[in-house]
């Protein structure tokens, strides 16, 4: 029996992590996570929560990484916590990139580097790595055989055949994966609306040689750490010129470096000039910490950089894509570097694409390995569908295209799905700082109730031996009135607290929950009749 499931990675962008259960073989396919929108405030990052995999620890061959973005590695920092004798296989460079997670975070993880196109033995059954293109090294998709069939999953992928070296896709051996017969193709989902192949539309060279050649002064160039390709096609103009380069950003540098050390990117390191010495032309290229986007550009587009400040003949390139949900902050940050005077360019997601696979790409893996089931992943649930369409138009049947949520599992008994409606509990950890699942939906409710209507502090001190109010009720307000302009309003509140607070302590035992709860209901209604605000209260009685 095969069960296939998502933790994460469907009906949503990012977080990506499937399961592929093999009579009680787990095998584990990413373990990503996802960027907070601007609506998840404070919280950094997100992961699939993984309980499943706890209770099912010993079942666990491994974790298969396709390659080195967040939304593929980004969680195993946090899962090692509770899963440290995990297995994590994955290519050099991949592993690589991992290792500075790691290293971050001060943890050990049991890693397994592998190489494409050699067989591995996992528990009672076989994984084959094949080399895909993606906007990275060393990306290859997995080849599970099981006694009912291969399932492939692909990652992240385009087909172009300009892409060499550690880029290439080796169709050949997509073909022959194909011949010998797939029960399963879990491919991705994001572009599958787009019409035609991925390639040439996401090649920037020439664009942004353009750029840096007609301009004369500094340029800053805000880029995702993980685009290595496009990373690749910059530094490729950067030769070509002769301007330094500052890199600001350690994750980006220290990938960077060892990138070049390890023969990923081709670049002369000489030319990586100091961020204390910039010159009139310089080119520094920003990139972003793991959980903060943008944080590296806002703090020198808000004046708070040491060692660059911006002047009108600056001109700042944002060379990635904006992520969803991301859109508020971005045009924040747009709006800043107008405010400065700087020239901004913008390479749009539909003029430059990321790398992958566009309908086209998808059809033509479809074609290569011949799948008897297909499962759409990695994407929206409108994406999904559009992937389920481009298989539709290959002359799949509909009983053979698997739509899933999260959790739900597809199950194959002796290599023929079954409809027996199973369900994995699947949820959100929420990462806000260092620790990990300290927040909820509640702790985010309160605090946009806090940014929208604010907080009240209901402060009093009462006599423990006579019960009489020294002291208060004094009110304090953050976000909520002016309280010079509304001393009336405060005053009020203030007197219907103390009448509650008299009348509950005439007993020699007081109910000081009974007392607080009365005082949030009163001043709260009160508040809300003259205000139509609802911020949050918070009383404080003291005996002394």
């Amino acid at each position: 029996m095969i069960k296939i499931f998502a933790l994460g990675g469907l009906n949503e962008i990012g977080k990506n992590m499937y399961v592929v259960n093999v009579d009680d073989e787990i095998y584990i396919f990413e373990a990503g996570l996802k960027y907070a929108d601007d609506k998840m405030l404070g919280v950094d990052y997100i992961i699939p929560n993984y309980d499943y995999l706890i209770k099912n620890k010993n079942k666990i061959q491994g974790i298969f990484l396709s390659h080195g973005h967040d939304e593929q590695i980004g969680a195993i920092p946090d899962m090692l916590y509770d899963l440290p004798n995990i297995k994590i296989y994955g290519t050099k460079f991949t592993l690589d990139l991992l290792k500075e997670e790691l290293k971050q975070e001060k943890l050990k993880a049991d890693l397994v580097e592998i190489k494409p196109h050699k067989k591995i033995k996992v528990g009672k059954n076989y994984i084959f790595p094949i080399s895909l293109s993606h906007s990275v090294p060393d990306a290859v998709g997995y080849v599970l055989y099981t006694k009912d069939g291969a399932i492939f999953y692909t990652g992240n992928f385009v087909f172009d055949s300009a892409m060499q070296g550690n880029y290439k896709t080796d169709i050949g051996k997509l073909a022959y994966v194909g011949k010998q017969g797939v029960l399963c193709l879990l491919s991705e989902s994001l572009y599958a609306d787009k019409i035609g192949y991925t390639s040439p539309k996401h090649r920037s060279y020439n664009y942004l040689r353009e750029i840096i050649n007609n301009s004369k002064n500094r340029i800053l160039i805000n880029i995702l750490q993980g685009q290595i390709f496009r990373i690749q096609e910059l530094l490729n103009v950067i030769t070509e010129s002769n301007k330094k380069v500052v890199i600001l950003g350690k994750r980006l540098e220290n990938t960077l470096i060892n990138s070049i050390n390890n023969g990923y990117i081709n670049f002369d390191k000489s030319r990586i000039g100091n961020i204390h010495h910039l010159e009139k032309d310089s080119i520094i290229i920003v990139s972003d910490e793991r959980e903060k986007p943008f944080s590296n550009i806002k703090r020198i587009v808000k004046g708070y950089d040491k060692f660059i400040t911006l002047t009108e003949d600056d001109t700042i390139i944002f060379a990635s894509p904006v992520y969803d949900g991301m859109e508020k902050s971005a045009t924040m940050v747009f709006d800043d570097i107008a405010k400065k005077g700087c020239n901004l360019i913008t390479m749009s997601s539909k003029q430059f694409n990321s790398l992958h696979a566009s309908s086209e790409d998808l059809m033509l893996m479809l074609n290569l390995l011949q799948p008897k089931y297909y499962f759409p992943v990695n994407g929206e649930y409108r994406h999904q569908v559009a992937n389920s369409e481009v298989a539709k138009q290959m002359g799949m049947k509909d009983e053979n295209i698997i739509l899933k949520l999260n959790g739900e599992v597809a199950t194959f008994v002796n290599g023929k799905l079954t409809d027996d409606k199973e369900f994995i509990k699947v949820d959100d950890i929420l990462i806000d700082g260092k620790t990990l699942g300290d927040v909820g939906d509640l702790v985010i409710k309160d605090r946009e109730m806090l940014g929208e209507n604010g907080i009240v502090l209901i402060l009093a001190i009462v006599d423990k031996a006579t019960k009489q109010i020294l002291s208060g009720p004094q009110i304090v307000t953050k976000g909520f009135v002016y309280v010079k302009e509304n001393i009336d309003l405060i005053k009020e509140a203030s007197n219907m607290a103390l009448e509650i607070i008299k009348n509950n302590t005439k007993v020699s035992y007081i109910d000081y929950g009974k007392t607080k709860n009365e005082i949030r209901d009163k001043v709260g209604n009160y508040f809300y009749q003259q205000t139509e605000s609802k911020p949050i209260i918070l009383i404080m009685i003291q005996e002394i």
